[in-house]
């Protein structure tokens, strides 16, 4: 009876396989005669199956672009970049579909670790860091084995070296995929949608307006208070956006 049933989802797992790759394709075709209504129409029933990926979000985030609609595309865009990191259609098409902003947003200035840090840690996911840790490790461990084993001095003396170099970059690769992974959990981001919003200066509708915001910009999200979120920017500034005014990038 339990091998019927295992069968019987596996049957529907193929089946439901094929449904998403039948509307994949009816959606691309619609896509290509420019009837990008439509075409988002079935994108949309796909990810409401929840079988998700960058090239879906990539897909859905162009029939946005090609129908003027400036936050959704770069949302999507967004999503699609959260899922697959080296998607550099998605990251191409996501800077032409920035320029379409009204907000121009100049960041703070860099210190050398930080862009050393945005240059190269931060350009591998912490998934990535992680085997590169794996790796160093069986590296280390076999050399560590050979100069014990060996006979050679000079030999002991090269594997000695080596393996004190690896384990060495073994710490320094464990300690950046804590710091990269605690990073994407505490990370949270989000996309102005409404055309143009007043920033308060406090979580209520009476308090200050202290600078405006428009549909497409970029923000993180840093606190909540009840329907309220508070957001940074990249150039420093701080304020309170009503929750439903933004929507939220999510981490996959």
């Amino acid at each position: 009876m339990r091998n019927i049933l295992l069968l019987l989802v596996l049957l529907s797992n193929i089946v439901s396989a094929q449904n998403t790759d039948a509307l994949f394709a009816d959606a691309n075709k619609l896509y290509r005669q420019d009837k990008f209504e439509e075409a988002l129409n079935i994108y949309k029933k796909i990810e409401a199956t929840e079988k998700l990926s960058s090239e879906l979000y990539y897909n859905i985030a162009n029939c946005h672009y090609k129908l003027n609609k400036v936050a959704p595309s770069i949302y999507n865009y967004e999503m699609a970049l959260s899922l697959d990191p080296f998607n550099q259609d998605a990251r191409n098409n996501l800077a032409i579909a920035y320029k379409l902003t009204l907000d121009r947003i100049e960041p703070l200035p860099k210190t050398l670790f930080q862009k050393i840090s945005i240059n190269f840690f931060e350009k591998l996911h912490y998934n990535t860091w992680a085997y590169i840790s794996v790796v160093l490790s069986v590296i280390a461990s076999l050399l560590f084995i050979l100069f014990y084993v060996s006979y050679d001095s000079r030999k002991k003396r090269v594997y000695f070296t080596i393996s004190i170099l690896s384990f060495i970059l073994l710490i320094g690769s464990l300690l950046i995929t804590y710091q990269q992974f605690n990073a994407f959990q505490n990370k949270q981001e989000a996309i102005i949608f409404a055309r143009e919003v007043e920033i308060k200066n406090a979580p209520t509708s009476s308090s200050g307006d202290v600078f405006t915001l428009h549909e497409g910009t970029k923000v993180s999200v840093i606190d909540s208070v009840d329907d309220w979120r508070k957001i940074k920017l990249i150039d420093g500034k701080i304020g309170w956006i009503q929750s439903n005014n933004i929507k939220i990038i999510n981490n996959f």
